[in-house]
């Protein structure tokens, strides 16, 4: 296994992780922004810190798959209670479920994700698609709705408008996602039904066909976000339901974005822009309960 000097040097420090440090940066959603309730943003950091680290291990080209997988069960062995400071993102999300009671099942649902990106590397349908998003975007989701105690009669929207963001994250990273980790979660039957493989994702261009595939994914993302525009009037704390609403606008831009755009050519994503006209609509009122 070759291993990279950072993680040579983590390796002697006794940590596990491997965080790539864009846990906020590289997301298309504010990560538990001053909407969230102040007493509830340390929870909501630690979730996603532990989410973005086991996703970085996951993620990290310098690993075989059993590796991977070795540190994503140290991750959950501490998570559920043994004693250890080889993966801090770990220690804390344990320490935040045990402040505020809410399930650990969501944080192993994500590293169930994150075992399967191990060594997984093709998709068969949408389907499958769908099922793989239920561990990998749902939970975050869940979590967060968990820990406002809000109902659970949210979790459809939710999981829609979590799954949404998925697939245009993957439609983002598609050609990097292939040259770096030959992982490539654009269904194969919709490749197949085209004519073309996963191999025209190495090139510099989308091609006419590939670029249907492009444009079918998000006819079917559409209509996740559709069903997702259902979520924010149903969600009881203000601040939450602010941000989700400003989501739901920010997955909307992304998809007309990569409408327009091609992710072989260049990175389609959202700018500072689409992030100030989504808050505009977010906190507007138009999803008032």
């Amino acid at each position: 296994m070759t291993v990279m000097p950072d993680d040579l040097q983590r390796q002697r420090a006794g940590n596990i992780e491997t965080p790539s440090g864009k846990w906020r940066s590289g997301e298309n959603f504010p990560v538990g922004s001053f909407l969230i309730r102040r007493d509830l943003r340390p929870h909501v950091h630690a979730f996603y810190r532990f989410a973005r680290n086991a996703d970085d291990i996951a993620d990290n080209p310098a690993f075989s798959a059993e590796e991977k997988i070795k540190r994503l069960d140290r991750m959950t062995a501490i998570l559920d209670g043994t004693t250890g400071h080889d993966s801090p993102a770990a220690a804390a999300m344990r320490e935040s479920l045990l402040a505020t009671k809410v399930t650990v099942q969501h944080c192993h649902d994500v590293l169930r994700a994150f075992r399967l990106d191990a060594v997984k590397l093709r998709y068969r349908g949408w389907d499958d698609l769908m099922d793989y998003c239920r561990y990998s975007a749902s939970p975050v989701g869940r979590q967060l709705l968990d820990l406002h105690g809000e109902s659970r009669s949210t979790w459809p929207a939710s999981d829609a408008l979590c799954s949404a963001l998925q697939v245009l994250n993957h439609l983002q990273d598609c050609a990097d996602d292939f040259r770096r980790l030959d992982r490539v979660y654009v269904p194969l039957e919709d490749l197949t039904a085209e004519g073309t493989s996963v191999e025209v994702l190495a090139g510099s261009a989308a091609s006419p066909a590939l670029r249907r595939v492009f444009d079918g994914l998000l006819d079917r993302t559409a209509a996740l976000i559709d069903k997702a525009r259902g979520l924010p009037p149903l969600v009881v704390s203000p601040g939450l339901r602010w941000e989700s609403a400003v989501i739901v606008e920010l997955a909307d831009r992304l998809l007309r974005r990569l409408r327009h755009g091609d992710p072989l050519a260049m990175r389609v994503k959202l700018h500072r822009f689409d992030f100030f006209i989504a808050f505009l609509t977010g906190v507007s009122g138009k999803f008032r309960r």
